[in-house]
């Protein structure tokens, strides 16, 4: 069973979908504890309603990011956590914690990367005119939503979309599609060399 731990800053549907799917009989993969780098964030209530160990610790009381980022790291080797999912983070993650969870992070981003990366993606797409939107679970680098994709799922744009039912709607694949892949993940369907993922079947 693979121990995954999720680091998130909001409301965590994410969050609540990889538990949902994950924390079940039979499955190679359990959410096993959750860090919150803002307090009173909706995602800590779903934590407790779900029985998963949560921790808050809060960004603003650290000086730097990498000593944060430090922080967080320690708390997710005591549970020896084996991949980390970022799931609604709204923190970009250091080199420092990279370098402790090499090719093991994951994150999922309302876009199809390399499109519209960063902050409100499907606005970006709207603005844009495209005809296309969607979500990507990729691994985490040292860029802003640079790293190797994993999956993607399509999303059409259609006339009388706003960004609210655009959202909805890609938000809706991102919780099909993110568990999917830690699954692939913890059976072993999915290697990382250099930049390209090899998959043992198709994630969708």
């Amino acid at each position: 069973m693979m121990r995954v731990g999720v680091l998130a800053s909001g409301s965590g549907s994410n969050f609540q979908a990889l538990v949902d799917a994950l924390n079940v009989q039979g499955s190679p993969a359990q959410v096993c504890f959750l860090v919150c780098n803002v307090p009173g964030a909706k995602v800590l209530e779903r934590a407790a309603a779900a029985k998963i160990e949560a921790m808050t610790i809060d960004h603003k009381t650290f000086a730097a990011r990498e000593a944060y980022d430090l922080a967080v790291v320690a708390e997710l080797r005591k549970r020896q956590i084996e991949l980390v999912c970022l799931a609604g983070y709204m923190r970009l993650v250091t080199p420092a914690f990279l370098e402790h969870f090499s090719g093991r992070v994951l994150n999922v981003h309302p876009a199809l990367l390399p499109s519209f990366p960063g902050l409100h993606a499907p606005r970006q797409a709207l603005e844009y005119g495209a005809v296309l939107a969607g979500c990507t679970v990729h691994f985490v680098d040292r860029g802003t939503d640079t790293g190797p994709i994993i999956a993607q799922v399509a999303v059409p744009i259609l006339p009388t979309d706003d960004e609210a039912s655009l959202t909805a709607k890609i938000q809706k694949e991102e919780h099909r599609l993110f568990p999917a892949v830690v699954s692939a993940i913890a059976r072993g369907q999915v290697t990382l060399e250099g930049r390209r993922v090899r998959r043992a079947e198709v994630i969708a």
